[in-house]
């Protein structure tokens, strides 16, 4: 839902078993910021990339996730989080 920012370079992945998208030691290596919804995947990035994760600015949202995948109550609140932390 990002991608339209021109100034942002955007990526999506999960770090679920089951996720669409794979978070990848790649995906890692390439962020400068790395959002999570909880902050129980933040624990999980660092467990699964170890020294990757060492110098990565990490961010919670702290937003449960339990919302349906593009559900319009959640991009609301993304659409409200995230550019004021980015910048």
């Amino acid at each position: 839902m990002f991608s339209e920012i021109d100034t942002w370079e955007v990526a999506s992945a999960g770090i679920s078993h089951d996720a669409d998208v794979r978070v990848s030691a790649e995906d890692i290596d390439w962020a400068d910021i790395i959002f999570v919804m909880e902050s129980v995947h933040r624990n999980k990035l660092n467990k699964k990339f170890g020294a990757l994760m060492k110098n990565k600015k990490v961010i919670s949202l702290n937003i449960p996730d339990d919302f349906e995948y593009m559900d319009p109550q959640l991009i609301e609140i993304l659409q409200q989080k995230v550019p004021k932390l980015v910048d």
